[in-house]
C-alpha cells in the first residue's frame, strides 16, 4: 500500500510560503463555494509542489509528499466577485511561485483529502485574510488573454496552449475566472476536465486532416503498480478508453477485477465519458501524440490498476503518465491478431477480458476483414 505522509513542518496558525502558485475551488453551495489558497509553509523554488507536467519521472511517494505538505485557507465567496476571487485570479497568473501569507482562523487539521480528478490535498482551516507579498512577471500569452475580455474561454484556452503554456497552468486560469467573456471561478474538477476536452477537441480538428498509420503500434508502460497499453489502428479517428480495477484498489473493494471501457467515433461525443476525467485526460495525451507524428488513427488505450495501489491522485497521472508512454518506443505489427498477442504478453487481465469488453476492437477487426478483399 502507498504511504500516507505528512507534514514534515509544524504548522502555525500564521502561515507564509511560496505557493507554487496554488489554489482550489470548490464545488459544493455553488455559486457560494470554498476557495483554497495553498502554499507549504517554506520559502524558495516550489514549482513542483503544484505541477503535475514535471511529476512524470517522480515516484508516486514523492509527488504525495509536495502535496500533503500544502497548506490550505478556507475562505467562502461568491464566484462572481470577492476579494479572494481577486487574490486566487491574481495567483493564476503567474507560472513562477508567488510568496503569500495566510491568517487562520485556527491550526489546520492533520488531515488529507483526496478526489478522483484532482491531486491530493493538504490539511486546511478556516482562513480571515490573505496576502501576497510579492510576485514575479507573468507569462506574455497569460497576460494577454487575461485582459482580453471579449476572448471566448475556449478561444483563449487554445491560444494558451499553443504559445507553449503548460495544461495545468490553463486549467488554473479557468478556475480562477481569468478566461471568457462572463467571467466567475469555475470549480477546480470542473476546469480540469474542460481543459482536457477542449485542447483535445481542437487537436483532434487537425489530426482528422492527416493520413492514417500504416501498421498497428502498440505502446505498453509499466508504472506504479499501473499498466498502460495503447494500441494505434491503421484506421481514421476513433478512441476508446478502458479501466480494468483490481480488487484492493483505490475504487474496487469487491473480490473481482472490475472492467469498464467508453468510446467515440470519427466525430466525437455529444455525452459526457462515464469514465469521467481520466477519459479526457487519456484522449488528450493521444491526440497530442498523433498530431506530433502527422496521422490519424484509431486508438485503443487501456489501463490496469493493481492491488495495493489505493490513493486516489487526480487525472494528471493518466494524462501524465501517457505523455510519457507515448514519448517511448513503441512495437509495429501487421494484424490486429499480432498486436493483441504481444499485449497478451504484458496483461496481468488477459487480453480476452478486454477484448470481450472493448467495441473498438471488433471494429478494427470487421475493418480488417474488408481490406482481405480489396
Amino acid at each position: 500500500m502507498l504511504p500516507a505522509f505528512r507534514p514534515s513542518v509544524q504548522v502555525e496558525k500564521n502561515v507564509f510560503g511560496s505557493s507554487p502558485p496554488s489554489f482550489f475551488v470548490g464545488r459544493y453551495g455553488y455559486p457560494k463555494v470554498r476557495v483554497c489558497p495553498a502554499l507549504p509553509p517554506i520559502t524558495g523554488d516550489t514549482t513542483i509542489y503544484d505541477r503535475p507536467e514535471m511529476w512524470n519521472t517522480l515516484p508516486i511517494e514523492k509527488v504525495l509528499e509536495f502535496r500533503y505538505s500544502m497548506i490550505l485557507g478556507q475562505f467562502s465567496a461568491d464566484v462572481r466577485r470577492s476579494r479572494e476571487v481577486e487574490v486566487v485570479q491574481e495567483l493564476s497568473l503567474y507560472d513562477k511561485p508567488v510568496d503569500v501569507e495566510i491568517n487562520l482562523v485556527r491550526t489546520p487539521r492533520q488531515i488529507t483529502s483526496f478526489d478522483d480528478v484532482l491531486p491530493p490535498l493538504g490539511p486546511s482551516a478556516p482562513a480571515k485574510d490573505v496576502r501576497i507579498c510579492s510576485t514575479p512577471s507573468p507569462p506574455r500569452p497569460v497576460e494577454r488573454v487575461f485582459y482580453e475580455t471579449d476572448l471566448k474561454a475556449a478561444d483563449a484556452m487554445v491560444y494558451l496552449y499553443g504559445k507553449g503554456i503548460a495544461i495545468s497552468h490553463i486549467q488554473k486560469l479557468l478556475s480562477a475566472g481569468g478566461l471568457g467573456v462572463r467571467r466567475k471561478l469555475v470549480p477546480t474538477r470542473w476546469a480540469i476536465t474542460a481543459v482536457d476536452d477542449t485542447v483535445s477537441k481542437q487537436l483532434l480538428e487537425e489530426v482528422r486532416q492527416h493520413d492514417t498509420i500504416d501498421q498497428y503500434r502498440v505502446f505498453v508502460l509499466k508504472e506504479a503498480r499501473n499498466l498502460f497499453i495503447a494500441i494505434l489502428c491503421p484506421s481514421q479517428w476513433s478512441f476508446e478508453w478502458g479501466e480494468a480495477w483490481y480488487p484492493d484498489t483505490t475504487w474496487n473493494r469487491t473480490k473481482r477485477v472490475g472492467v469498464l471501457t467508453d468510446s467515440e467515433g470519427f466525430f466525437g461525443r455529444t455525452t459526457y465519458a462515464k469514465l469521467g476525467g481520466c477519459y479526457y485526460s487519456a484522449r488528450l495525451a493521444t491526440a497530442e501524440y498523433l498530431n506530433h507524428i502527422k496521422r490519424q488513427a484509431m486508438a485503443i488505450v487501456w489501463r490496469e490498476i493493481y492491488p495495493g495501489f489505493k490513493i486516489p491522485i487526480g487525472v494528471w497521472f493518466v494524462r501524465e503518465m501517457l505523455r510519457k508512454m507515448y514519448g517511448g518506443d513503441y512495437t509495429e505489427f501487421d494484424t490486429l491478431e499480432e498486436a493483441l498477442k504481444y499485449i497478451g504478453e504484458h496483461s496481468s487481465l488477459g487480453v480476452e477480458r478486454w477484448v470481450k469488453t472493448s467495441n473498438l476492437v471488433k471494429a478494427a477487426g470487421r475493418q480488417r476483414t474488408l481490406w482481405e478483399f480489396v
